[in-house]
């Protein structure tokens, strides 16, 4: 027996994934989950590749993120892109992270936050498999290490930018990762030497340790990068012959901040991690 054409479509629509249609997430309406919540920007593909999360900085707010240059590029690549919002009342920053850091505490675990995040997007996208990065901002840096040190099965590839470990720096993380650390050479907000605050009693780490931390842990056997390689401004150090993951290094010129072009470079190595 054949079928009409309208009965057919109705019945492919039951199977379809709404990708494109959202109740929640845009600039003005966040999605919500018990722990907090989050903004979302759907791709127009009717199959997403995967899902791209990246945290804000001390002080910022998800719905910044939807504009971002990572943003736009995960999404027209077919990404869903995931903007979380960090939310800590009783802190500094009310928009801020959890991270682990000595003389510092918060009310809510940052890491449980995530982890609901990423379960509420995959019901809702029906991703249930989909590769994941994330990636973080200055605070959102230092939580990207933090979940990739503790929690690394949490995503597939790490992307911070301007942030690493704070003291005190854990001696060895749960299991190997992908990471790929951008920093700016004249970076004064996270120096790369870290640097003392509240009169010493909160630390920014060392970013040269915080890779010393994951060379260990992904058994790198040489501290040195077995290559590097210069692209115009910027610096590129890599190590690729460990034991497990991947680890890049990439620093440029300029302060706080990534450079030009930052967002699909992220996502060309995130491919081919997941390629």
């Amino acid at each position: 027996m054949r079928l009409s054409a309208v009965p057919l479509i109705a019945l492919l629509s039951l199977f379809a994934i709404p990708v494109a249609a959202q109740e929640c997430g845009d600039a003005d309406t966040p999605c919500e989950v018990p722990s907090g919540t989050y903004h979302v920007a759907m791709p127009d593909a009717a199959a997403p590749k995967g899902i791209v999360i990246h945290l804000h900085g001390g002080g910022g707010r998800g719905r910044g993120m939807l504009n971002s240059g990572l943003g736009k590029e995960a999404v027209k690549r077919g990404y869903v892109f995931v903007a979380p919002n960090g939310y800590h009342p009783g802190a500094r920053f009310v928009n801020n992270w959890s991270v682990r850091a000595k003389g510092t505490n918060y009310e809510n675990d940052d890491g449980v936050f995530l982890r609901d995040v990423l379960a509420d997007v995959r019901t809702k996208t029906g991703l249930a498999d989909a590769p994941v990065m994330l990636a973080g901002f200055s605070r959102g840096a230092s939580m990207a290490w933090d979940v990739a040190c503790h929690d690394p099965t949490f995503a597939d590839a790490y992307a911070p930018v301007a942030g690493a470990f704070w003291d005190d720096l854990p001696e060895i993380c749960a299991a190997p990762v992908n990471l790929f650390l951008t920093y700016g050479w004249n970076d004064r907000t996270v120096p790369l030497e870290g640097r003392s605050l509240r009169g010493g009693t909160v630390i920014q780490g060392d970013v040269w340790a915080s890779l010393k931390v994951l060379r260990e842990t992904n058994g790198c056997t040489a501290r040195q990068p077995e290559s590097s390689s210069f692209e115009g401004d910027l610096w590129l150090r890599h190590w690729t012959d460990c034991n497990a993951g991947d680890i890049q290094l990439m620093l440029h010129k300029g302060g706080h901040g990534a450079p030009s072009g930052w967002g699909p470079r992220m996502l060309d190595w995130f491919e081919e991690q997941t390629s």
